[in-house]
């Protein structure tokens, strides 16, 4: 049609029709410095980042790049573009062509063959050439139309130097046309008319954007493969802000895209390999699918979608659902929750048929979705107009579409509700999602207001019980269509302040907000956009609910949680906010179970430590005692209590003793209780100084935190925070630290902890700077805290040391008390404890002679039943080192007693105990080795121990020690006498038995040590007077007994004859 093509022609032409739609924000004569890609280049949430990255892809922006020819044929752009010569590349000339209908691109092609989802820089410089200067490009009919104006002879000359032009490239084509032409039965004939790239499709064709779906395929195909690292994770939902904008921009390849993009995600092999292995995928992943759910739901919930658009889809979503590999909506776990269709209150027999429900999939809610529609009159009313109210005359009874001031409600399934929110954000309709996102709230503050009147009448009976089993089965929080965020996000970008130059601001920068006052049809309502935000966000946070099932979904939670506190931080409170979060959290705080906030709480509710810590901070500056009494009323965390209340009957899993291991659902309990931590830090850090608080702060420790190792980094936190570098310590914070380290004592006394000795080392440094007395006060109570070992190893040691004496600045009646403490304790482990205790004992108790002696003497009481013969040897051998030698003898003969060395125990680590005890019983004189002797022989069986004792005591007289009283003889003592009698017959026997027993199974490779080891058995038999007769016939002997062995008996007659 080549009037129609004509029209269009000079329609697209228009500046305000053609060139807005082209690159989606780019308007005529604005300027523009960076690429615009394929489908959006806006200022909107998402692309001001991606903008930034795009820019650096190219050397020069797009605008710069100089066009030359630019030619408009119909519905054809064509022309060259220069880039200009750099460094490292030469000056280069692209051949561009473009195509439109309607307002939008329907295809490029450029030279330089670029393959990406986005328009190279090229194509984007000679579509805002021909936006920016439309009258240097001259507008042609479509070539249709000008042919038709030709007679023959033009037509001919037309073909023939179009021909000569390009005849290497067309002169085939041209040829294999004229044959089909002048062939009567070819195809081409039996059509009328010829086909023109330049005059548009016809009005009924459909039309969009151009979009190489090869190009998107590869590029996911790529970002999955490298399993969200080296930034893929980034690209991906680089591409999916890419589809909300041109949903935004009511673009139908959004819809075409988003469905690449899942067949890429449904093929992605590690879907199957997962599902064989029994392992769920990462959390990256997981949270790329989440966003691919979420994106199908707005694309459902489109408000003008046609019905055979979503027949379409659902079909498709209900093909990739079906699909084994599917991933679930919540990992492996089943799902409670309620249809997305629902309404607000749930059908009482929703518990009982959820177990029969099929499997949800990540695409389940998109299918539920496809099932609403926008049709609701009162629905429309409601986004059509920001005036739309009840009448007057109806307002003073009960209803279910106004409150009582007159504003419309939207009595729907929260979540659902906020996702037609998002989805009229997500396709262009901010004023409507707007609208929609107060009456929510109106909703909201409805069933606040009513929950509460419910609460008043059950107060009494609940807080008597304790317990309740109300409670929300689906969270806001964590949800899979974010109801939370949404409405935030929606609220607070209506009240952002866009500065000039936005492009060019760092995306690290915190958004700016004003007031933006809500418009309504109620007379000075006074509320703005910005505090509605607030309000509804700490409204869902607060809201009570239980923790739902699995790792993914409880993560989910914690996760979506930091992310809206997150938004809240970047809010600077004003007056008009105080009062909003005040009035909020006062609610919250009255809101009894239904609040998880409230008195009573469900026990397996969702804790709210995260929350109640930004609460506090964000109060303490205005309403301090609000605060406290939020954050101290959301320390508790009721899982963790070991018993419910004895009212609530009803429900015997309440009673379970709850120890984490036998609670495996809560798979998040570390983080939940590493929160609870960082809160109760934070109100200890805030009180400083405040005695009252401090009190009451510490008993909310106490209480409701259950983990040692987390109360033990608190009682660090505050002895940090009371211990400042430049000034003076806070007694009142030390005191708090210190009641807390001893809380820690006593609960890891009787149970395994690796950070033990770390706790115990710490706790005598926090006593030492509190002073004397609260040292005073853990040596007395040492066996409520400490082990006897720690008590006297680690406590007391570190007590009587000098750097704790020069830290306390003691005067000498203070510095008894303490050593009178000390060795009090010291006596009392070492009686409790003295394998492990006694040396330490002796140690504190040097410096008093009765201590010392009475620690003596409970050693020497120990010594004959619970100590080892290694212990009293190191306890010997102290006493020595102190000058203590005949007590060191004493100890060392008891130690003899529990020693039992055999014969092939050469190496064993008591033999230097044994040569050391026997030197110190030398040492003393003929009496005290009279009396170990016999002790040796009876303990050890080593021959070589025993002749090394041997060779000892014959190389020097007895008696050197030089005790006063004694005479030393300054003899050598014969080994043919008593005592050494007895040593040497022992150890010839002792080499006799251990010939033997060596011989029993000795092997050719062990004969020469053999040898050597009879060559040392000679030198023990000849310290006796017959010992070569002795050695003699032991020698005959072996040759007789062993003389099967004739290459062993060779070596020995070699050597000894």
């Amino acid at each position: 049609d080549c009037g129609r093509g004509a029209r269009d022609c000079e329609l697209g032409s228009g500046e305000p029709h053609w060139a807005p739609t082209l690159a989606y924000g780019v308007t005529p004569g604005k300027s523009v410095n960076f690429p615009v890609p394929l489908f959006l280049v806006g200022e909107g949430e998402q692309g001001g980042e991606e903008l930034n990255t795009l820019r650096s892809s190219f050397i020069l922006p797009p605008s710069a790049l100089p066009c030359c020819s630019p030619t408009k044929v119909g519905f054809h752009l064509s022309g060259t573009v220069t880039e200009p010569a750099t460094a490292t590349e030469p000056e280069m000339t692209y051949k561009v062509a473009i195509s439109f209908d309607r307002c939008k691109i329907t295809s490029v092609t450029c030279g330089c063959g670029n393959k990406d989802i986005f328009y190279c820089a090229h194509v984007v410089a000679l579509s805002l050439y021909r936006i920016r200067k439309p009258e240097q490009v001259k507008l042609r009919l479509p070539i249709s139309e000008t042919l038709f104006q030709m007679n023959r002879d033009q037509l001919q000359k037309f073909v023939q130097y179009l021909i000569t032009e390009h005849h290497t490239e067309v002169l085939p084509t041209a040829q294999k046309l004229a044959d089909d032409i002048l062939s009567s039965n070819s195809e081409i004939n039996q059509t009328h008319g010829a086909p023109d790239p330049t005059a548009g499709a016809s009005i009924d064709d459909e039309n969009c954007w151009h979009l190489d779906e090869e190009q998107v395929r590869e590029q996911v195909k790529l970002f999955l493969s490298q399993g969200g690292y080296y930034g893929s994770g980034k690209q991906l939902n680089s591409m999916f802000a890419k589809v909300r904008e041109m949903l935004r921009m009511r673009d139908s390849n959004g819809a075409r895209m988003l469905t690449l993009i899942t067949e890429q995600f449904m093929a992605d092999p590690r879907l199957s390999l997962w599902r064989q292995q029994g392992t769920g995928m990462t959390d990256k992943c997981r949270q790329l699918w989440d966003e691919l759910g979420a994106l199908w739901v707005c694309v459902v919930l489109n408000p003008h979608c046609k019905l055979e658009e979503k027949s379409c889809w659902l079909r498709q979503l209900r093909k990739w659902g079906d699909m084994d590999v599917c991933p679930l909506e919540d990992g492996s776990y089943g799902n409670e929750l309620p249809n997305i269709t629902n309404a607000l209150t749930q059908s009482s027999n929703h518990s009982q048929d959820s177990l029969a429900r099929p499997r949800r999939t990540v695409f389940t809610r998109a299918m539920e979705g496809c099932d609403l529609h926008w049709q609701d009159s009162h629905l429309q009313r409601i986004i059509s107009s920001d005036f739309y109210v009840s009448p007057s005359y109806q307002r003073d009874g009960e209803s279910l579409l106004f409150n009582a001031q007159g504003q419309p409600l939207w009595l729907e399934h929260v979540p659902t509700a906020c996702a037609r929110v998002d989805a009229l954000r997500s396709h262009g309709y901010p004023k409507e999602a707007l609208r929609l996102t107060v009456a929510i709230i109106n909703t909201l503050r409805l069933q606040q207001q009513r929950q509460l009147e419910i609460y008043k009448h059950q107060k009494k009976e609940l807080l008597q019980r304790g317990a309740t089993t109300i409670t929300n089965l689906e969270g806001w929080v964590g949800h899979p269509l974010n109801p939370v965020g949404c409405l935030f996000l929606t609220l607070t970008e209506a009240c952002r302040l866009e500065e000039e130059n936005c492009l060019e601001i760092s995306g690290s920068r915190p958004p700016v907000y004003q007031h933006v006052p809500v418009a309504t049809g109620c007379q000075d309502s006074g509320e703005s956009y910005l505090s509605l935000a607030l309000e509804v966000a700490l409204m869902g946070m607060g809201q009570q609910r239980v923790m739902p099932e699995g790792l993914y979904a409880q993560d989910k939670v914690c996760r979506n949680e930091e992310q809206i506190i997150a938004r809240l931080q970047e809010l600077e409170l004003d007056a008009v906010l105080v009062q909003t979060l005040r009035k909020q959290c006062i609610l919250l705080l009255e809101g009894g179970p239904f609040s998880g906030l409230g008195e009573v709480i469900q026990r397996e509710s969702v804790p709210m430590h995260t929350f109640a810590k930004y609460l506090f901070s964000a109060l303490l500056p205005h309403d301090a005692d609000l605060a406290y009494k939020l954050a101290l009323r959301a320390m508790r965390l009721p899982v963790l209590e070991t018993t419910a209340p004895s009212g609530d009957v009803t429900h015997p899993h309440h009673l379970v003793s709850v120890v984490p291991s036998r609670y495996p659902r809560w798979f998040t309990l570390g983080h939940l209780e590493s929160q609870q931590c960082e809160l109760a830090s934070t109100m200890l850090t805030a009180a400083k100084g405040d005695m009252l608080r401090l009190r009451t702060v510490l008993e909310a420790i106490q209480k409701n935190i259950h983990s040692s190792s987390l109360i033990f980094k608190l009682a660090q936190d505050a002895f940090k925070i009371a211990t400042p570098a430049d000034s003076n310590p806070d007694t009142t914070l030390l005191n708090v630290a210190l009641e807390l380290g001893l809380q820690v004592m006593r609960m890891t006394l009787s149970t395994l902890n690796w950070r033990r000795r770390e706790m115990v080392r710490w706790l005598v440094t926090c006593a030492t700077e509190v002073g004397v007395r609260a040292l005073l006060s853990i040596l007395q109570n040492w066996y409520t805290l400490f082990t006897p070992t720690e008590a006297t190893s680690i406590v007391a040691a570190t007590v009587m040391s000098h750097n704790t004496i020069l830290r306390l600045s003691l005067d000498y009646p203070q510095r008894e008390e303490l050593a009178g403490c000390a060795r009090t304790l010291a006596l009392q482990c070492a009686m409790k404890d003295p394998q492990n205790c006694a040396l330490s004992a002796l140690t504190l108790c040097e410096k008093d002679h009765i201590a010392f002696e009475t620690a003596y003497q409970i050693v020497i009481d120990a010594a004959t039943t619970g100590m080892t013969y290694s212990q009293l040897f190191t306890i010997a051998r102290y006493m020595e080192h102190r000058g203590y030698p005949l007590r060191a003898f004493k100890l060392a003969s008891l130690a003899m007693t529990h020693l039992n060395l055999a014969y092939n125990q050469d190496t064993h680590p008591a033999i230097n105990d044994v040569l050391w005890a026997c030197a110190l019983s030398h040492s003393l004189g003929k009496n005290e080795l009279a009396a170990i002797i016999p002790l040796m022989v009876k303990s050890v069986h080593c021959a070589t121990v025993l002749s090394d004792i041997l060779r000892r005591c014959t190389m020097t007289a007895p008696g050197l020690a030089g005790i006063p009283g004694r005479r030393n003889s300054g003899k050598l003592m014969s080994t043919d006498k008593a005592p050494l009698r007895q040593l040497l017959d022992a150890t010839i026997s002792a080499y006799i038995n251990t010939t033997h027993s060596r011989l029993t199974h000795i092997s050719p490779r062990h004969y020469g040590e053999f040898i050597e080891f009879l060559s040392k058995a000679r030198e023990t038999f000849l310290l006796a007077q017959d010992g070569h007769l002795q050695f003699a016939q032991f020698i005959d002997n072996l040759k007789q007994i062993y003389k099967g062995k004739k290459k062993l008996m060779m070596l020995v007659r070699e050597r000894f004859g």
